[in-house]
């Protein structure tokens, strides 16, 4: 099998690879800054002495959490364009669906990085005149992100991973733009031993950042 491997083949597909891994990067960026912002969101609504926003902010992180995430692109793909009569075209939609599911995930992430921040830098900040919304941005958030970087970037890792679902909506991203160059050209092999080393080149490169963060924090 592999005495038949064609780099040639590799090598002509490429405009065709980095098209896709364009179209996975958008996505993995976009859902990883979204994720963030809304999960931060969500985080503090959880945290939040008042009860509607925490219960509202609660039932989301349970709803999305429990949903499979190919469920969840199928919804903005067919049912939101049948409810509201506006068609969101297939990039549009799986970066909502990502983005979504993606923030009830680093809600729960954000929401312990907070918790480990003690209380009693938060009575300090509160000691010294600052408001609560200021004592969260400029000492307690701080200090959660931080500690948080690690399990970002893991969850990241998942995301990127995960981002090769989008073929459902007809989206071509790198897996995709790989599997019809294989098909296209009768080089299976050659196509997806090549996606194979690149996902895991990625992969385990942040892996190997992450255990560096980790060591780097712990000390």
């Amino acid at each position: 099998m592999f005495e038949q491997f064609d780099f040639h083949v590799i090598i002509n597909a490429m405009p065709i690879l980095w098209d896709g891994m364009l179209i996975t990067l958008l996505l993995a960026v976009v859902a990883i800054v979204g994720g963030i912002v809304i999960g931060t969101v969500l985080a503090l609504m959880r945290l939040s002495r008042f009860t509607p926003f925490s219960l509202v902010a609660g039932s989301y992180v349970n709803f999305f959490r429990s949903m499979p995430l190919i469920l969840v692109i199928f919804w903005f793909y067919f049912l939101v364009p049948m409810a509201t009569g506006q068609a969101l075209g297939g990039l549009s939609s799986v970066l909502i669906a990502f983005t979504l599911f993606e923030a009830a995930y680093y809600c729960e992430i954000i929401r312990a990085g907070i918790q480990s921040v003690t209380r009693n830098q938060i009575n300090a900040g509160l000691a010294v005149g600052l408001s609560y919304p200021q004592t969260m941005r400029y000492i307690v958030l701080p200090q959660a992100f931080r500690n948080m970087v690690p399990v970002f970037l893991t969850q990241a890792i998942v995301l990127f991973q995960d981002t090769s679902l989008v073929y459902v909506v007809g989206l071509k991203d790198f897996l995709t733009a790989a599997d019809l160059v294989a098909v296209r050209d009768n080089r299976v092999v050659e196509l997806f031993i090549t996606a194979a080393v690149v996902y895991l080149a990625i992969c385990l490169a942040g892996s190997l950042w992450v255990k560096k963060l980790q060591r780097k924090y712990a000390l």
